[in-house]
């Protein structure tokens, strides 16, 4: 299980567009993919866009990201990524 706290950096936050492009990146994963948000004491399946945009992650939010599985590695990797790539829209 690998756990790491990102920022979502991207002007408009976890938006939708930004969320599908999470949960499109976790499908391609064997691994369970969570995010948590500890100042509301939410969590969202990282596979699920409704569970993330629940979350309502805005620019400068932290978020938690759990994974756990057999392809662990390469998937925070990605994630990392793509949260530091300002899911692609800066």
């Amino acid at each position: 299980m690998l756990e790491r706290e990102l920022c979502v950096r991207n002007a408009l936050g976890l938006h939708a567009r930004a969320a599908a492009k999470l949960v499109r990146l976790a499908n391609t994963f064997r691994s369970s993919i969570a995010l948590s948000r500890s100042d509301m004491e939410r969590s969202a399946n990282g596979k699920d866009i409704l569970d993330i945009l629940q979350l309502a992650a805005g620019c400068g939010i932290n978020l938690s990201i759990i994974v756990d599985g057999p392809d662990e590695r390469e998937a925070m990797g990605q994630i990392t990524q793509l949260f530091a790539d300002k899911f692609g829209e800066e």
